[in-house]
Formats: C-alpha cells, sequence, structure tokens
C-alpha cells in the first residue's frame, strides 16, 4: 500500500530546512506533527516536599534541555540566587549550548560530555568532592542513577518536571498511512487516548530498541525502525519505505 498520509509524534520542526518538510515535498506526501506527549513542571512546593535544599548543591547534572528550564524555573520561584561558584556538567554540546539562556558561558564551570550519560561520568568522577543534584523527569533512564552510585559521588535525584500524556481525541477519526514513534512514552499515549486502536494497514515507524520492544509488547507490528547502518536518520528509514511502496505512482 502507497503512503500519501504521514504522523510525527512530536512537535513540529522549527527549522525551515528539516529534512521532514524535505521529504515531504520529494515524495508528495503530508506530514503532520503533533506531540502524544508534553512536559509539565511541577510547584516549588513539591521540590521542597521531595526535600530538596538548593542553597545544599555545588554541582548540578543536566541531561537535557528540560532540566535546564525546570531547574532556573524552580530557582526563581525559590527566590535562590545560583552563585556563580555553581558547576554545571552537561550531557552533551546541545544541553551546554542552550545553559547559555541562564548563565553567561565564559564566566562559569560548565563541563560537557560529548552524548551519552556514561560519557559525561568521567567528568562527574574527576569532581567527587561536589555534592550534586540531578533535577530530572518522573521517567529517568535506569542507567543514569546505576551510573551515579557506581562512581560513589554525593548526589540528590528530584523531579522537576514530569511527562504527560497528550489528549489525541480529536485524532478520533483520522486516518493516516504512517504513525512516527520516538519513545514508549508516545506508544503509552496512543493507547491512553485510543485503547481500542487496531493497526490494520497503518505502517508503524520506530525509533531506537526500547520504542521497537513497547511497541511489540502492545502486539503491534514494527514496519519501519531506525537507526540502522544504512537509515541512520528516521527520515531516511522513511524515505527509503515510500521509495518502496510508493513506486507504481
Amino acid at each position: 500500500m502507497k503512503v500519501k498520509t504521514i504522523l510525527v509524534s512530536q512537535p513540529e520542526p522549527k527549522i525551515e530546512n528539516s529534512p521532514y518538510f524535505d521529504l515531504q515535498e520529494k515524495q508528495k506526501v503530508k506530514i503532520d506533527f503533533r506531540p502524544f506527549i508534553h512536559v509539565e513542571g511541577v510547584s516549588a512546593k513539591d521540590i521542597r516536599q521531595q526535600k530538596v535544599d538548593l542553597n545544599n548543591y555545588t554541582a548540578i547534572i543536566l541531561t537535557s534541555r528540560n532540566a535546564v528550564d525546570h531547574f532556573f524555573r524552580i530557582a526563581e520561584e525559590m527566590r535562590f540566587k545560583v552563585p556563580d561558584t555553581m558547576k554545571y556538567f552537561c550531557q552533551s554540546e546541545a544541553v551546554a549550548f542552550y545553559l547559555q539562556k541562564y548563565v553567561v558561558y565564559r564566566k562559569r564551570k560548565i563541563y560537557v560530555g560529548k552524548r551519552t550519560f556514561s560519557e559525561l561520568s568521567p567528568l562527574i568522577k574527576k569532581y567527587k568532592e561536589e555534592t550534586f543534584l540531578l533535577p530530572n523527569t518522573d521517567k529517568v533512564k535506569p542507567e543514569v542513577p546505576a551510573t551515579l552510585d557506581a562512581l560513589g559521588v554525593n548526589w540528590k535525584q528530584a523531579t522537576f518536571y514530569k511527562t504527560v500524556v497528550s489528549d489525541l481525541s480529536d485524532l478520533a477519526d483520522v486516518y493516516y498511512d504512517v504513525l512516527v514513534f520516538f519513545s514508549p512514552s508516545g506508544i503509552e499515549s496512543l493507547f491512553q487516548n485510543f485503547p481500542d486502536f487496531k493497526q490494520n494497514d497503518t505502517r508503524i515507524a520506530v525509533f531506537g530498541n526500547t520504542t521497537i520492544k513497547a511497541v511489540e509488547e502492545k502486539g503491534l507490528r514494527v514496519d519501519i525502525a531506525a537507526p540502522t547502518p544504512e537509515t541512520p536518520s528516521m527520515t531516511m528509514a522513511l524515505q527509503k519505505y515510500i521509495d518502496k511502496v510508493n513506486k507504481g505512482k
């Protein structure tokens, strides 16, 4: 069956040269974007109930841009002036770059990993004497606390924001040829919104092994998977699949 419509379970890209727009134009397919999940910040009161006093920490571990936003939001709500001596350990260059929204980069002590949390751990280990705070979501990857425990550092994790299922009720009678997912939370949202969802002829595209597992656990069929050596990005995987099934156009 040919592909004419695709729903990507993420916000629409803000950059004009997104490969999704190129794919849409090249393949003459309609691509819609809709976040199946969204992030909501918790209150300063919730943070206090988690027994977190921002004065007690000398270093912050930041694993995402959401973590950056919500740490500084809570600091403002608590009227906590973040000291210039605070150390920031950022999981990736993208997170470190985003930190500039809140601090003067060249005047702060910022340590940057390459991409994964395990790649950041040697830098954390180097500063074992610090007291670390990990502002995070309610759905933390198990490797993060396991890595910090293994390092033997003084650290505390706190939920500064939560991943929440979006209301998709307006899509109840809308059909797409392909649904694209990037996380198990997206699959969870699909079934919370549509408990009786049947895949039938809908193709499901997924990114990452944990998402593949979540799809299969729901008894669904994975039709398009990324990353692979041949198709490292989702748009490349979609391109390859559409080339194959739309040949008769």
